[in-house]
């Protein structure tokens, strides 16, 4: 017999926004194989280059982030409203917010680190 598992309905607003580093909040709903966060990012702010194995999809709903990709960061694109970036696993990134920007992230496999809270990168 095939083990059925109950749907689960969120709403953004219910969810408890993390505090990070300066002025990035998060919040995460996870299911599981895949994981999707909402991240708030005010202008200037700057998440550190970092690289993990889950695959990534940055889809920015307001505001714009540019990153900057590789292990040189040499490869730069802006992300604006609207726009989707595909992350592939294990490629360096960084981001700078260019205005208030809002950014769903979806993630597989769920980031474990966000999860156990050794994300040290995003805690500073």
């Amino acid at each position: 017999m095939l083990e059925t598992r109950a749907p689960r309905h969120y709403r953004w607003e219910d969810m408890t926004a993390e505090k990070l580093k300066g002025s990035i909040t998060r919040r995460l709903i996870t299911g599981d194989s895949m994981m999707i966060a909402e991240v708030r990012l005010a202008k200037g702010e700057i998440v550190p280059k970092h690289a993990h194995h889950n695959e990534q999809l940055t889809y920015i709903t307001s505001g714009a982030l540019k990153f900057a990709l590789g292990d040189d960061g040499d490869h730069e694109v802006v992300v604006r409203a609207g726009e989707v970036l595909v992350i592939p696993s294990n490629v360096s990134h960084s981001a700078e917010a260019l205005e208030d920007t809002i950014d769903i992230d979806v993630f597989s496999p769920p980031r474990a680190d966000w999860l156990d809270g050794s994300d040290a990168y995003l805690r500073g």
